[in-house]
């Protein structure tokens, strides 16, 4: 094992002395050095040095003023461009892909203090669950969405391509129901895992950030005639169109079709779901300033928009506070919970976001 890292150790300066001619400045060697250094204390034996120079040349930056360019690849005239809100938020994964003990962002993390649903909150699951007509369910609830991933593997393959796996955990509380104890109603579980890679194809002056493909699974954990869940593979297809309406602002949008795998009639408790929840959903994402506008759509072309969804969610900063955002969501359609696929809901709840899409 010693013997092998020194093997390492000696080819990392060796390059770091080859490339001394075409670095720049010496600050830029410097901070290259550094990393690669550092990397090599902490990396495993298995990690090899190209992987290990490519963290190192992905981590190694300069500064201009307050904006944060990657030194090893952009030009001199985008050095002085501004970062657009996409390349900010891969950049902060990128920073933290490598650290350990390390969970990121995954979907925004939020708490919604007060949920409001016109027209009552579905409860005919719950009585037939439980053989009881009396049970009433609070129109007005709390709410929150836990969302998390970690890298699997960097650079798999020596390629630019990465794995993550994820999970998201969805609540709906009844916390303001004394009269049945304050329970959680329904928990939705995602967890999921999936390949991703960064094209940076530009057209028309839209850019194709991030593509992926995956797996995802999504129950509520319960059994019997609460039982909800299914399984889909899935692809996500990530675009970004920069200074929409200002230098500043950023828009994103998102285009994510699944196919469902399919189940054994005797264990599919939901067999109608993609009537109802379809086969792919859109987002767009349009940050300015501090505020993040997103809107989502669902099934609705598919189901002749007789069955589709459709969320908005802005988020919007609380004076000048930076670690969290003032929330607001409004939901209408099907699916906004697992117990309630086939059922059309409407909501509107404000809150406080942890993290946001961008």
């Amino acid at each position: 094992m010693n013997r092998l890292r020194a093997i390492h150790l000696f080819t990392v300066l060796l390059l770091l002395v080859l490339c001394l001619p075409v670095s720049g400045t010496g600050k830029e060697l410097s901070e290259l050095d550094k990393c690669l250094l550092e990397a090599m204390k902490n990396a495993d034996a298995e990690v090899t040095i190209g992987e290990l120079q490519k963290q190192c040349l992905k981590k190694t930056t300069s500064k201009t003023g307050e904006k944060t360019i990657d030194a090893t690849t952009a030009p001199e005239k985008e050095k002085k461009a501004e970062k657009s809100a996409v390349d900010t938020r891969l950049s902060v994964d990128d920073e933290n892909i490598l650290k350990p003990f390390t969970l990121m962002s995954h979907k925004p993390n939020y708490f919604l203090f007060v949920s409001h649903t016109t027209g009552g909150i579905n409860t005919d699951p719950y009585r037939e669950a439980y053989d009881d007509p009396s049970i009433e369910a609070e129109d007005t609830e709390a709410r929150f969405q836990i969302s998390i991933k970690t890298p699997l593997a960097v650079n798999l393959f020596n390629k630019p391509i990465d794995l993550f796996a994820a999970y998201t955990n969805r609540s709906f509380w009844q916390l303001y129901n004394n009269d049945l104890s304050s329970p959680f109603r329904e928990t939705n579980h995602e967890p999921e895992a999936w390949a991703q890679f960064r094209p940076n194809w530009t057209f028309a002056g839209i850019t194709n950030k991030v593509n992926g493909v995956g797996f995802v699974h999504q129950s509520n954990g319960r059994g019997g005639t609460l039982s909800r869940s299914w399984n889909r593979i899935f692809a996500s297809f990530v675009f970004q169109k920069q200074a929409l309406f200002t230098k500043s602002d950023t828009l994103a949008f998102s285009i994510k079709p699944w196919i469902r795998i399919s189940e054994n009639d005797e264990d599919d408790d939901n067999p109608d779901i993609t009537d109802f929840l379809g086969h792919f959903e859109t987002r767009a994402v349009y940050k300015w300033k501090r505020q993040v506008f997103s809107l989502m759509l669902r099934n609705n072309i598919e189901s002749s928009f007789k069955r589709g969804a459709v969320e908005f969610d802005w988020s919007f900063p609380i004076w000048n506070y930076p670690y969290l955002k003032g929330y607001f969501q409004w939901f209408s359609g099907y699916g906004e919970s697992l117990i309630d696929y086939n059922v059309h809901n409407n909501s509107i709840g404000v809150g406080l976001l942890i993290t946001d899409w961008l």
